[in-house]
C-alpha cells in the first residue's frame, strides 16, 4: 500500500515539473521568433517583410510558433533601433513569458 502512495505522490510531483518543461520550452521557442525579427529589424529588413525574410531563414521552432512574427514584428519596430541594438529582446520575452 505504501508503494502506491509514493508512487501517487510521485505522479502528483512530477505533473506540474513537466508542464513547467512544457513552458520552459515554450517560452523558448517565441523567444527565438523574437530575436529572428529583431535580427531582421537590425539587418534593416523592411517591417512588411519581416515574415517572409525570417520564415525563408529556415527557423528551427514548429511551425505553429509562425504565428507570432507578426505579434511581435510591430513591438521591435516601433522601439528605437538604439533600444533593439543595445538589449537582449529575447531574453527579456522570455523571462515576462516565464513569469506568466
Amino acid at each position: 500500500m505504501m508503494r502506491f502512495v509514493l508512487a501517487g505522490a510521485l505522479a502528483l510531483t512530477a505533473a506540474p515539473a513537466l508542464a513547467q518543461s512544457e513552458k520552459e520550452v515554450s517560452c523558448g521557442y517565441q523567444a527565438d521568433v523574437v530575436a529572428a525579427v529583431r535580427q531582421a529589424r537590425l539587418d534593416r529588413v523592411k517591417e512588411r517583410q519581416v515574415e517572409e525574410t525570417v520564415l525563408a531563414g529556415n527557423p528551427s521552432w514548429p511551425e505553429k510558433f509562425n504565428n507570432a512574427i507578426p505579434l511581435v514584428t510591430p513591438w521591435i519596430y516601433e522601439m528605437p533601433r538604439k533600444d533593439v541594438r543595445d538589449n537582449d529582446l529575447a531574453a527579456v520575452w522570455r523571462e515576462a513569458c516565464l513569469a506568466q
